[in-house]
């Protein structure tokens, strides 16, 4: 999964691009952008967590393996470990970014897909697609050797 598409996907959604462009984007339009681009954050740090502990070339992995890994990564113990500020003033600014919109994202997710209440406004969803995609920009730009820790980080629960 390219998160980039699913950023490209959540812009389309919210600008009511899905709709034929013509007037505003539907409150379930709004709802799936969301819900879109906090899979874009997600999908960015599966592949990070693959890529960091598997390999990020095909050719120097094990496939089975890296998909496993990929699979591996789990909503809440990601969400968990991005709340926790302690650990997370330890990476570089670029990756406590990354982890402060994914528990705003997970959240926003959540209210995007589980409460019948909520509501969006496009300028807002626009803004979360915004700085989920700086994010995501700005934590693949980091170097390895911290991309690498911050997988560990999420993967695995400490001890």
């Amino acid at each position: 999964m390219n998160p980039h598409d699913l950023i490209l996907i959540a812009r389309q959604l919210a600008t009511g691009a899905t709709g034929g462009g013509i007037g505003r984007p539907r409150q379930a339009e709004l709802r799936r952008a969301v819900s879109t681009a906090y899979y874009a954050l997600f999908h960015a740090l599966a592949r990070c967590c693959a890529d960091m502990v598997v390999g990020s070339t095909r050719g120097s992995r094990s496939q089975a393996a890296w998909n496993q890994t990929y699979r591996a990564l789990e909503h809440g113990l990601a969400r968990n470990q991005c709340s926790n500020r302690s650990m997370m003033s330890r990476f570089p600014a670029e990756i406590e970014a990354f982890g402060k919109q994914f528990v705003v994202m997970q959240q926003q997710r959540h209210n995007a897909d589980y409460d019948p209440e909520a509501t969006f406004q496009r300028n807002e969803v626009i803004d979360f697609i915004d700085e989920t995609e700086e994010v995501i920009t700005a934590f693949n730009n980091v170097p390895n050797i911290e991309r690498r820790a911050f997988a560990v980080y999420v993967l695995f629960r400490l001890r």
